[in-house]
């Protein structure tokens, strides 16, 4: 039958809408009768009902019986790490994601780069990226930052050869338990422990270096976060109540390994889990898709991207969450909702996030803080600790709610790394194996104590190692150019640590004895208390007078730090920050409870001079 034309020689509109339509929303299994593609592929998954034919997201030719035909032009197969994959198979649809995506901390490492400079070089005045592509900083201003090829330094090499073979810009596989796509489909396409696709495709079958199903998750799971955190600060793992490395810190049976395995052969053991997780919360339950995959600005530092904090649900001790309700009928938390068991509507009233953004699953009601859960449909109710007692005792404004309610906090002490120029390594930016490879060992993992100090936002919370590196470097000819060298910062010498959270959440907080009688909170590591002065029992192998595990010595009543916290604006605690923690242990074997009076203002040390405390103290 012949198209009808109108008088200007052009295809109707509306039927050119119709036409178009089934292919734009024909699933693969409906392109079956036609395509080439699932002749081949029987019983592969739908990807979804929204999404259209093979060649729509995977390129190729679907006419072609001849295999070698009908994969001319499929994106990406012999490089999954090109951005070109994402751009021509997901971009087309989901612009405003990929835009996000590209500006993300997570595809950029602008902030890893940064970091491993800063502690092994000192910066130089660049700003790098893992690809260089031309980017918006925080204020909106275009910024066209170096690709990290061009970084011939240790630092450069370390994120090319070590770091950068788990990023999104690059796909994993023949990694146990850590295998993962590039790009959307790295949380998009979720991975089985071998790397290798189990779905109903027997061609691909069993086939490694593909996701486990071909059927798309539009909310990925904890287990899809896991994947890629469950190294460095470990906190995929902590979440869910598990802690790799120095078992012999806790308990197993019989005194044999962990009871799960974890990706490069480690033995996990249980721990407490988050509260969150016992309570049934996925990773994406707090974080939103802006903290997950940008918001199309550039940032330096992880701390800068994510936008949740704990007082956006629970609010502060002087301030209850805040909310705006929908009132748009484009409004963000409509849009991303519809892939929600239950979804959002307008005039519901949504909790803000730490930047003022609305969450898409975090709503006011009845008076009451309801997060729901996005792929589990529960709703669970966030207690507002506003006015408690326990969050308002004076002197405690400056804490992080995490530096009271972390259970543990992963600690790596004494990462030395040897980088050796004899052996080849593979460059995984530049897909080359060059000359120079990475290996790396630790003296001592702890997840408690917990050293505490002031972060970049001017609030106590935990640190940890960041990173506390002895390079050794091994020349071509075999000679050491360094040896356990420990890189300047700040103008001298120093190892550092770095702010963090754990994700290892209680509902009860540490006790105030342990913040206030233990100086291993405090900075100071393992130790004994001699007179006036604190002294360390875990040596640094490289100086025999400061502690590997803490920051501050006190010699003759004076705290002198000697140890870096990195961020903006951190630093250890000073001295008189130090005396006044120690000095309320004075006060607790009495004053135990936190609506306690004494509790509502700042304590007079000097009332222990009365006479009341004088004979309370005498008869002790």
């Amino acid at each position: 039958m012949p198209i009808p034309f109108t008088t200007h020689g052009r295809v109707p509109a509306l039927l050119l809408l119709l036409c178009w339509f089934p292919v734009m929303f024909a699933g693969c299994r409906g392109a079956e009768k036609t395509s080439s593609c699932v002749q081949c592929h029987k019983g592969i998954e739908d990807v979804s009902k929204s999404h259209g034919e093979c060649v729509s997201c995977h390129g190729g030719k679907p006419r072609e019986m001849d295999k070698k035909k009908a994969h001319q032009g499929i994106f990406g197969i012999s490089s999954p790490e090109y951005i070109g994959r994402w751009e021509n198979g997901c971009a087309p649809c989901h612009r405003y994601q990929f835009e996000r995506m590209k500006s993300n901390l997570m595809y950029t490492a602008a902030g890893m780069i940064r970091n491993i400079q800063l502690t092994w070089e000192g910066e130089d005045g660049n700003r790098y990226t893992a690809h260089g592509e031309k980017q918006y900083d925080a204020e909106g201003m275009p910024i066209s930052p170096k690709p990290v090829a061009n970084l011939n330094n240790l630092s450069g090499e370390l994120y090319r050869k070590f770091c950068a073979r788990c990023h999104v810009g690059a796909q994993t596989s023949g990694v146990y338990a850590a295998s993962h796509g590039s790009g959307c489909a790295a949380c998009h396409f979720p991975w089985n422990d071998a790397g290798t696709y189990e779905g109903g495709d027997k061609t691909m079958r069993g086939k490694g270096g593909h996701s486990a199903s071909h059927a798309l998750s539009a909310l990925p799971d904890t287990r899809t976060c896991s994947r890629c955190h469950n190294r460095s600060g470990r906190i995929a793992l902590s979440y869910q109540g598990l802690y790799d490395g120095n078992n012999g810190l806790v308990p197993t049976r019989g005194g044999e390994g962990g009871p799960e395995m974890a990706s490069g052969a480690r033995n996990l053991v249980h721990i407490a889990p988050d509260v969150h997780f016992s309570a049934g919360m996925e990773c994406i339950d707090c974080h939103t898709s802006r903290d997950v995959m940008g918001d199309s600005y550039s940032y330096r530092n992880m701390y800068l991207q994510t936008e949740t904090a704990c007082e956006d649900c629970h609010g502060s001790a002087t301030r209850p969450p805040r909310y705006r309700e929908i009132a748009r009928e484009n409004d963000e938390a409509l849009r991303e909702s519809k892939s929600y068991k239950i979804q959002m509507r307008p005039g519901m009233k949504m909790i803000l996030t730490a930047k003022g953004r609305s969450y898409s699953n975090v709503f006011f009601r009845d008076n009451q803080v309801w997060v729901l859960g996005k792929r589990s449909g529960k709703l669970h109710r966030s207690k507002v600790i506003t006015g408690t007692p326990e969050h308002t005792i004076a002197g405690h404004g400056r804490l992080e709610c995490y530096a009271c309610h972390s259970r543990t906090s992963v600690q790596c002490y004494g990462c030395h790394t040897k980088y050796d120029k004899t052996v080849a390594g593979r460059d995984f930016i530049k897909g080359a194996d060059t000359p120079g490879a990475f290996s790396e060992t630790e003296d001592y993992r702890t997840p408690y104590p917990f050293p505490l100090a002031l972060n970049q936002r001017g609030r106590i919370s935990p640190v940890t190692p960041g990173c506390q590196t002895f390079v050794t470097v091994v020349e071509a000819d075999g000679r050491n150019s360094r040896t356990e060298y420990v890189s300047r910062f700040k103008g001298r010498q120093q190892l550092r640590f770095a702010p963090f959270y754990s994700h290892n959440t209680g509902k009860r907080a540490i006790g105030c004895a342990e913040c206030h009688g233990n100086p291993a909170f405090l900075g100071f590591g393992q130790h004994v208390v001699e007179g006036n002065a604190i002294r360390g029992t875990l040596i640094c192998e490289r100086s025999d007078g400061k502690p590997l595990d803490g920051f501050l010595t006190l010699e003759n009543g004076r705290v002198k730090a000697f140890s870096a916290i990195t961020r903006e604006n951190a630093r250890p605690l000073n001295g008189g920050e130090i005396k006044r923690a120690l000095s309320v242990n004075l006060c607790l074997p009495c004053h135990v409870r936190a609506n306690d009076p004494i509790y509502r203002k700042g304590l007079d040390y000097r009332a222990l001079d009365d006479t009341l405390h004088r004979r309370l103290l005498s008869d002790r």
